[in-house]
């Protein structure tokens, strides 16, 4: 009687990683662990910031959302999990604050600025200052940016950076065609 050969279970064995897959996988901290990743995963950090953003602001799903950015959902899970929470149901829903990394741009004396800030509270003022900037510019009705009581927001080193209100620099700097609109968040490279 002949038996039969067993066969033996494929032993699992870890995967190891390349650096250059690890480092891709670390959410940056710092302006300057940003501006050190690559174009592609700058892209791609202001994507999931994006979808995290549009998540809370419109109640949007995970799924919906990172479609809408061009993300699979696991990237946002994984890159932006600090600023996620898993429900009872299984399903994520975008935290009321978090401290992810936004590098913004902003007005100043000087011209556009980039700023990079840790809390999703000053990137929303800065979101707010920058709908008043462009509706006084286009309709000349200063209400909105009245509105807006603080003068400064905290960067992500702790550094106040000063928001412009004074109407008349707000006007040269629009007539000189500083202010164009096109994003709030950084220009990736």
């Amino acid at each position: 009687m002949k038996h039969k050969r067993q066969k033996s279970k494929p032993v699992a064995r870890k995967s190891r990683r390349s650096k250059k897959e690890r480092e891709r996988l670390v959410s940056p901290r710092t302006a300057d662990k940003f501006f050190a990743m690559s174009e592609r995963a700058q892209d791609r950090w202001t994507r999931v910031t994006s979808a995290i953003s549009k998540m809370r602001a419109e109640g949007v799903s995970l799924p919906q959302a990172s479609r809408e950015f061009g993300l699979d959902p696991r990237t946002v899970v994984r890159l932006g999990k600090p600023a996620l929470k898993k429900r009872a149901n299984g399903r994520y829903s975008a935290k009321p604050t978090d401290n992810l990394l936004r590098v913004l741009v902003m007005p100043t004396s000087e011209g556009l600025r980039e700023v990079a800030v840790r809390d999703s509270r000053q990137a929303s003022l800065l979101g707010r200052y920058w709908a008043a900037v462009q509706r006084y510019l286009e309709t000349g009705d200063a209400a909105a940016l009245r509105k807006i009581r603080r003068k400064t927001i905290t960067d992500s080193e702790g550094k106040r950076v000063r928001l412009i209100k004074d109407l008349a620099e707000l006007d040269r700097q629009g007539s000189a065609g500083v202010l164009s609109f096109e994003s709030l968040y950084a220009k990736v490279a």
